[in-house]
């Protein structure tokens, strides 16, 4: 009676645990199954143009017809000036715009998270607005406000009995031009991140620095500026990547020139690809870009990051 009785148990176990293996799989299929379409979407549509990219680097286009020349096109950079002028034109504007955006995103974010300003959800609209202006609308307004002789800069400069600036036809000013619209376009944005990283800081550690006899300056330096620099690694990395994809306001304002003053590397790949159609040479291009990138990006992140 007892083997029975012990036998039954030992029998239905196995039976719901064969069921319970069985539901499994499928449960597991469902997930990837729900992503299969962002997949096969992120594949065609970044993958496979990323993998048929760097294919093209290593062939040249002659008459329609691709030639495999290995890493010539790599080392037609080297001896490329039209490459290293592009290059140093964008690095100048990395080097220059850059920083001057970031700080005056930072005085911004300051200034809008302060008690002091009344209105300040206006002033944050206000601000953020450019960011949601189109590229070329907003490039063709500053090529108007720009113009040497139409232009309402200028005109507002005469009245003050100056003289008006060549902005778009001087390579000195031309690239102040494009500075200026970048700074215009992007500040905002910028100093809206930093605001929603700003507002996490406690204010305990204000009132402490207080006590502790701390000026405005002390307490921005000990304490907002720690206190933000996930949000300023985060604005610095992609102020970056943007500067070096720079195309839009080049392209639209100066067209490269004058003298290719304004001819950054993002204008320089779209004119070698589809002007003059040497897609093999402005995929290299893109590979050396990529790469670029890559390594500015480990270093912001060595030297800003969180140490800990």
């Amino acid at each position: 009676m007892s083997a029975v009785l012990h036998k039954a148990p030992t029998t239905t176990a196995p039976a719901r645990a064969a069921g319970g293996r069985r539901s499994r799989p499928r449960g597991r299929l469902a997930p990837y199954l729900f992503i299969l379409p962002a997949l096969a979407l992120f594949a065609a549509f970044k993958l496979y143009p990323i993998g048929w990219s760097f294919v093209l680097s290593l062939h040249k286009t002659v008459g329609g017809v691709d030639t495999f020349v290995g890493g010539d096109n790599y080392r037609r950079l080297v001896d490329d000036p039209l490459f290293w002028t592009a290059l140093k034109n964008t690095a100048v504007v990395l080097a220059v715009q850059v920083p001057v955006m970031l700080a005056l995103a930072t005085g911004l974010a300051v200034a809008l998270n302060s008690t002091l300003l009344h209105g300040r959800s206006i002033f944050r609209l206000g601000f953020f607005l450019p960011m949601v202006t189109g590229l070329v609308a907003y490039g063709i307004v500053f090529s108007v406000l720009l113009h040497q002789e139409y232009g309402l800069v200028n005109w507002f400069l005469e009245l003050l009995g100056s003289d008006g600036v060549p902005w778009l036809t001087d390579p000195l000013w031309a690239k102040i031009s494009i500075g200026l619209a970048l700074t215009w376009h992007y500040t905002g944005y910028n100093a809206v991140i930093l605001l929603a990283r700003l507002q996490t800081v406690p204010k305990e550690l204000y009132d402490s620095a207080a006590v502790d006899g701390a000026g405005p300056w002390q307490s921005f330096r000990h304490v907002t500026l720690p206190g933000i620099r996930p949000a300023l690694l985060l604005t610095t990395v992609l102020s970056t990547i943007g500067t070096l994809q720079l195309f839009d306001e080049p392209y639209i304002l100066t067209g490269g020139g004058p003298d290719n003053a304004t001819l950054t590397i993002g204008v320089y790949l779209y004119q070698t690809a589809f002007k003059y159609f040497d897609f093999g040479y402005a995929s290299a291009i893109a590979y050396v870009l990529a790469v670029l990138i890559g390594i500015l990006g480990l270093i912001q992140f060595r030297v800003l990051g969180d140490k800990s």
